[in-house]
């Protein structure tokens, strides 16, 4: 995507961090350049793409970890999220991600209990966004094992 001349790094927005729409009225194209309507495949992840992916990976990352982890599988699935909190493009997220951490650090002793933590904590999120909470009974149907009703297979 072009952007003007005239407008630095620092001037454009961080598209980690801002909506396809919000963030392509906010760059400055050039006089005759049309904006675009959707964005291309290729182009960064704008902050939806970013979420939808991230919780994907997080949700699936869980649904596969041990019923049983070892004592170094614990600590490290608890220092991922911890960095994560710390290297997650979009700050405004990653500093909610790093607030939420101290109240409710991750849980990892079991599949089921990292799953259901990452749940609620996927519903928190939904909730500051106005969106519908999971119903976290059927995480792992979700992200493990499919739907019941066989739409997945």
């Amino acid at each position: 995507m072009a952007r003007s001349e005239s407008a630095s790094r620092t001037d454009v927005p961080c598209r980690s961090c801002t909506e396809f729409k919000s963030w392509s009225k906010q760059m400055n194209f050039p006089a005759g350049k049309k904006k675009p309507e959707v964005p291309r495949v290729e182009c960064p992840l704008d902050k939806n793409e970013l979420g939808r992916s991230t919780w994907g990976f997080l949700h699936t990352m869980a649904a596969n970890y041990p019923e049983k982890p070892s004592q170094e599988q614990e600590r490290d699935m608890k220092n991922f999220f911890g960095i994560l909190s710390h290297f997650y493009p979009c700050e405004y997220c990653a500093k909610d991600l790093r607030d939420e951490l101290k109240v409710d650090p991750p849980k990892a002793n079991s599949q089921h209990e990292l799953s259901q933590w990452l749940c609620r904590l996927h519903n928190k999120v939904n909730v500051k966004l106005g969106k519908d909470e999971f119903d976290c009974s059927k995480i792992n149907e979700r992200w493990r094992d499919g739907w019941l009703d066989g739409s997945c297979d």
